[in-house]
């Protein structure tokens, strides 16, 4: 498995690539990687004949007040984790670890923003932040060319923005959106539970809670958003220490609100744990 650092590296390695008839398969990650980012990796070699997965932490996504500064690094844990879920796979796969200033040199000012949609959901919360996802997903795609993307479906909402922008932009590259990967105990993946303690991790428990109070309500013919919404919100009441920031009942292409469930709406949940903001949610069927 190759590291590679610069656009230039990546785009004749994809090219190089496809002269032999290779599929290109890209998974983005920020690094912290773990067994969610595994099953997405495990996905694009499944479907195609070379993987690129990007190392980044994308500065332009974190607010001032956020956690750039100690987002967690792990680098060689990251690449051993690549090449264990590449291991049953055949050919050139590659990481992509490129500096901050490769993918925003001095003097940048050009910047994706997905208007409307990109203010919803974690978007009221965290201005700017889908500007960033999708400026750097942008230049990601631009510069590996992949047939396709892997994303988890943990962050539905970044999906979203990102489908639109796509779409928008006429990109060639299709976006495949992969399971949510749980612990035994429910709780979703991410690179984020590294922060929390012991007591909070019982109490981030509360957000798969939630998410399975709406699908049980769901799944017996509920379909109004604000008897959906007041079941998880009934789930978050015994910890008066969380602060909700969100629980909605959206379709999931345009992150609007929705009165009534129909197959396919995004169900989201958002939460302070301490000083760590965990998201989940599931798609309803």
């Amino acid at each position: 498995m190759e590291i590679l650092h610069t656009v230039a590296e990546l785009r004749h390695w994809s090219r190089q690539q496809r002269t032999t008839g290779q599929t290109i398969g890209l998974v983005p990650t920020m690094g912290a990687l773990h067994a969610g980012h595994a099953s997405l990796i495990r996905a694009a070699a499944a479907s195609c004949g070379r993987v690129a997965v990007s190392i980044f932490v994308n500065p332009t996504q974190f607010a001032p007040n956020e956690d750039y500064a100690r987002y967690p690094r792990t680098f060689e844990a990251d690449c051993a984790l690549v090449q264990a879920a590449l291991a049953q796979t055949k050919g050139a796969n590659v990481v992509f670890a490129p500096s901050v200033e490769e993918l925003y040199p001095a003097g940048a000012s050009t910047f994706v923003e997905v208007e409307g949609i990109g203010d919803r959901l974690d978007g009221a919360s965290r201005p700017r932040h889908f500007r960033g996802v999708a400026t750097v997903v942008a230049k990601l795609l631009i510069a590996a060319e992949p047939d396709r993307a892997f994303f988890g479906q943990k962050d539905a909402a970044q999906v979203a923005i990102i489908r639109r922008m796509v779409s928008d932009l006429r990109l060639a590259t299709e976006i495949v959106v992969c399971p949510i990967v749980r612990d035994a105990d429910g709780l979703a993946l991410s690179s984020r539970n590294v922060y929390l303690s012991s007591d909070e991790r019982a109490q981030a428990l509360v957000l798969s809670r939630a998410i399975r109070q709406a699908e049980s309500l769901a799944a017996s013919g509920e379909r109004r958003a604000n008897a959906l919404i007041e079941a998880a919100r009934e789930a978050f009441a015994s910890f008066q220490e969380l602060r909700v920031d969100y629980i909605e009942l959206v379709d999931w292409a345009t992150l609007e609100p929705v009165e009534n469930a129909v197959s396919g709406s995004l169900f989201a949940v958002a939460a302070w744990v301490g000083t760590t903001r965990l998201i989940d949610n599931t798609i309803l069927r």
